[in-house]
């Protein structure tokens, strides 16, 4: 709640995008590199070994380049576009539903794909992806991807994974003879709106919602109301990886649409959870590594971004977190990840993940949608009138 408090002020944006001012230049040829770099990322993301010294992609680079690297991490979405408002970073490792933000409010610079060697090694399902390609732009590296997925504990699921997101969007009773209400948690953030909205596509056609990202008044009234329900049903709205992990650990929550990092971290502890992958499908995240258009460490940021591309460092990474990478090529003897690995976290999974973006008022599918700043308003009302 706090988190969509203080992210409220930053969305000052129109958010019916229009790109129709000259692209700033991008960097011609690289130089030397400055001595740090600072990055606003998700948690997990950036590791120097710290929680498992089996996972450190930073440490090598910091003695290859003589780059100090500095993380701030961000809970959700708003909270990175309102640090790269703020300024003072030079990377920030956007999910769809912020990388469109920095590019029309000019928070984020052009890249030169020139001058990052691995560029052709990325996935061709990523490389101009619209989330980070603007009119054949490139503002961004593609780093990793992968689905909100639906973490359960298997104790109150003995016998068989939840079929359906029902679990936490409607009272019923559990496989542990429980009812679900009060253990069961829902996102922080207003792009869960879409997981409501995504819902509803299977259980209520008659809506006609096309794109969870895409709704009128009607459909955005439907998913405000279930999310309505679903508020009676939860213990706690989650954005901090950790403290859900925790709440899953010692404070009885069954079930959550949660990332792949948390099932990881609490599976290595061998916590009584699992994750499934619903029947209506999921939404989920491609994470873009953008430069700030007032980068104070441009040339350590391109080093990065090279070196973010690395079989290696896309296959730990992804084992990490719990990702699928962006480099084919690191599903391929990266003894951390493996061909097996890359399947179980969705690699061929791409065409069922609607991928976050930002929600804006003229719209593909239907021509007029209701934008993100109403998405922002109203999830405060609604988790706010518990």
């Amino acid at each position: 709640m706090k988190t969509i408090l203080k992210s409220c002020t930053a969305i000052t944006a129109i958010f019916s995008f229009a790109f129709n001012a000259v692209a700033q230049e991008p960097l011609k040829e690289l130089g030397k590199g400055e001595g740090a770099l600072s990055i606003v990322a998700w948690a997990g993301y950036i590791e120097r070994g710290e929680t498992d010294k089996n996972y450190d992609w930073v440490t090598k680079f910091e003695a290859d380049t003589g780059c100090k690297v500095s993380v701030k991490t961000a809970a959700t979405s708003d909270e990175m576009v309102a640090l790269m408002n703020e300024g003072g970073f030079d990377l920030v490792t956007a999910s769809g539903d912020a990388s469109l933000r920095l590019v029309a409010g000019k928070r984020v610079q052009p890249i030169n794909t020139a001058l990052i060697p691995s560029w052709s090694t990325i996935d061709e399902r990523l490389q101009n992806a619209p989330w980070h390609t603007v009119k054949d732009v490139h503002y961004g590296t593609p780093y990793v991807w992968g689905p909100n997925v639906l973490m359960y504990n298997t104790d109150a699921f003995k016998d068989e994974a939840p079929k359906s997101w029902k679990v936490v969007f409607e009272e019923m009773t559990l496989p542990d003879g429980k009812s679900n209400k009060g253990r069961i948690q829902a996102y922080d953030g207003p792009i869960y709106v879409a997981d409501a909205a995504l819902y509803l596509m299977a259980h209520k056609p008659e809506l006609g919602i096309k794109d969870p990202y895409e709704l009128n008044e009607d459909q955005y009234k439907a998913a405000l109301d279930l999310l309505r329900v679903q508020r009676t049903l939860v213990g706690r709205y989650w954005h901090d990886a950790m403290i859900q992990i925790d709440d899953f650990k010692n404070e009885g929550v069954v079930a959550s649409g949660s990332w792949p990092f948390q099932v990881n971290m609490m599976k290595a502890e061998n916590t009584k959870i699992a994750s499934t992958f619903p029947e209506e499908g999921a939404t989920g995240w491609a994470d873009t590594t953008m430069l700030h258009a007032d980068s104070e460490h441009p040339n350590c940021a391109y080093m990065w971004m090279e070196h973010s591309l690395s079989p290696k460092v896309q296959g730990d990474v992804s084992a990490w977190f719990g990702t699928v990478p962006s480099v084919p090529a690191a599903c391929k003897g990266n003894e951390l990840l493996t061909d097996e690995g890359c399947a179980a976290n969705g690699y061929n999974d791409f065409e069922k993940i609607r991928f976050w973006k930002t929600p804006v008022s003229k719209c593909e599918s239907q021509g007029e949608c209701v934008p993100y700043h109403r998405w922002v308003s109203d999830y405060i009302g609604v988790i706010g009138g518990r």
